[in-house]
């Protein structure tokens, strides 16, 4: 009798593990979802910010003889276009926004290049993006900026951020949805910094982005309200493991059996 009592609390144990596992594994599978889904819209609409410039390009272009360089820029930047739509539409994680970014920002130099070309000037210098937003293309030049609560220090800019900053306007900042809120992407939590990595990495002076002094907050707060989702559960089953074994305790009878 008591082998069998034995019996069917192991296998209750084993129904309550798996089904523990289950459910950490659809709230994992929640986290990520809620993770991806703002960064993927986010590089969505880069796309479609390049796609956008691609039309006026073509439209700019019109009547111009492209020579051989700036046709293989030309069509590097229609190439990186594609690229970047298709890596987009395939995002799974955070992570792969990166490599989304890396294209889009290839492109936009490959743009700047036929326009130099078209115009008959040097190539342009390969600097970073405009820091406040990404889709404004090439920085032309670096503006001190303080952020909130934060040091100061100099950021690579547009043209038109330039003029803003050294005036003491607001720069044109991209910002992105957390909660009921629109913050700086930068301030959009710690699955935003691929997005800058794949814009930015590739420029050392913009090394200061990534050491924790950007990217905070976020889904930090879910990841830390997650956290303690699981230390309850830990607990509860430690509680249901200690009651199991007191109620052993109460069977002599086992002392028989030769396990």
């Amino acid at each position: 009798m008591e082998l069998v009592l034995l019996l069917v609390v192991i296998g209750g144990l084993v129904a309550v593990a798996v089904g523990a596992g289950k459910t950490g594994k659809k709230r994992e599978l929640a986290r990520a979802d809620a993770e991806v889904a703002p960064v993927k819209k986010l590089a969505e609409e880069d796309v479609t910010a390049l796609g956008v410039e691609l039309q006026d390009l073509d439209i700019d272009l019109a009547g111009h003889p492209l020579d051989a360089g700036a046709n293989a820029d030309y069509q590097r930047a229609l190439d990186a276009y594609e690229s970047a739509k298709t890596a987009a539409a395939a995002l799974t994680r955070p992570e792969d926004v990166k490599h989304v970014t890396e294209i889009l920002e290839d492109g936009r130099y490959a743009m700047a290049c036929v326009r130099a070309r078209v115009a008959g000037e040097p190539l342009p210098q390969r600097r970073p993006p405009c820091f406040f937003d990404p889709r404004h293309g090439l920085s032309v030049a670096d503006v001190p900026w303080t952020p909130p609560s934060g040091a100061q220090r100099d950021v690579p800019a547009c043209a038109l951020d330039v003029e803003r900053v050294r005036a003491g306007a607001e720069p044109d900042i991209r910002k992105v949805m957390v909660g009921s809120r629109r913050v700086p992407y930068w301030q959009g939590g710690r699955a935003y910094q691929p997005y800058a990595q794949g814009y930015f990495g590739a420029f050392s002076p913009m090394d200061w982005m990534f050491m924790g002094m950007l990217f905070g907050g976020g889904f930090d707060g879910l990841g830390e309200g997650i956290g303690a989702i699981g230390e309850g559960l830990g607990d509860m089953f430690g509680g249901i493991g200690d009651g199991i074994g007191g109620m052993f305790d109460g069977f002599d009878g086992f002392d028989g059996f030769d396990f």
